[in-house]
């Protein structure tokens, strides 16, 4: 079961728990490395060369931000980013980014290490933590079904197991200021994209091309539903309750 946040969910929940005062800075660097050796980010308007993750958030700051929300694009469905073009291509690409006022943040990593490259970014539309939360549990309810008649079971059943066990969800560890429901939904959507990655393993089990086609048509639903739904769990700009845990 997944249960690590993806880089730029943990610097967004983190991130914004250090812009609005809630943690001191060497507890956000270390949530955010988790264990990697350095973060580094270039690109940073006004800053020459590569900046440290502790500069970095100190710029952000100084440029009035006051949160850091998440983007997890997908092919065709850009969740959480609001362009340019090049941002949005990097991010895509990433499969990730930050997103802090008008700065845009892509990760890649280099070894044990993560270099960030900073880009502007446009104004975003995002799906609200509520609507997030019911159009995911609609999405688990179809998945579910439809993996059923597919027999999910017979041919990976590690995720016919994880769907009968949903309330057994990922151990997450949100920030101070991070609303209860947030944290909820974000371990949620962990578990949504896990059943995905186990029922989508090894294509080759399926009888034949049209059920692999039916198995991956059943679970984009899902699958997009879990990373909007994780996108609104880690942007401040959707919580229902800002600041509050």
């Amino acid at each position: 079961m997944q249960t690590v946040l993806p880089v730029s969910a943990r610097l967004a929940w983190w991130g914004t728990a250090w812009l609005q005062g809630y943690v001191v800075t060497d507890l956000v660097v270390d949530a955010v490395l988790a264990g990697d050796a350095t973060h580094v980010v270039s690109g940073l308007p006004g800053v020459a060369g590569s900046a440290s993750l502790t500069r970095t958030l100190a710029e952000l700051r100084a440029s009035g931000a006051r949160d850091v929300g998440l983007a997890l694009p997908a092919a065709g469905d850009p969740v959480g980013l609001g362009g340019p073009a090049g941002f949005n291509a990097s991010a895509l690409e990433a499969g990730q980014a930050a997103v802090c006022g008008d700065v845009g943040l892509v990760p890649r990593r280099v070894g044990a290490a993560v270099e960030w490259t900073a880009y502007d970014s446009g104004p975003r539309q995002l799906t609200d933590v509520g609507e997030a939360d019911r159009a995911l549990r609609l999405a688990l309810q179809r998945a579910a079904t439809s993996l059923a008649e597919l027999d999910v079971a017979r041919w990976r059943p590690e995720a016919a197991d994880a769907l009968m066990n949903l309330h057994h969800r990922p151990g997450l560890a949100p920030p101070p200021g991070t609303p209860a429901r947030c944290a909820d939904l974000a371990a949620r959507s962990l578990q949504a994209l896990a059943i995905v990655d186990l029922a989508l393993e090894d294509d080759g089990g399926a009888l034949s091309a049209a059920q692999a086609m039916l198995r991956r048509d059943s679970l984009h639903p899902l699958g997009a539903a879990a990373r909007r739904g994780l996108v609104a769990a880690c942007s401040p700009e959707v919580w229902p309750e800002r600041g509050r845990s």
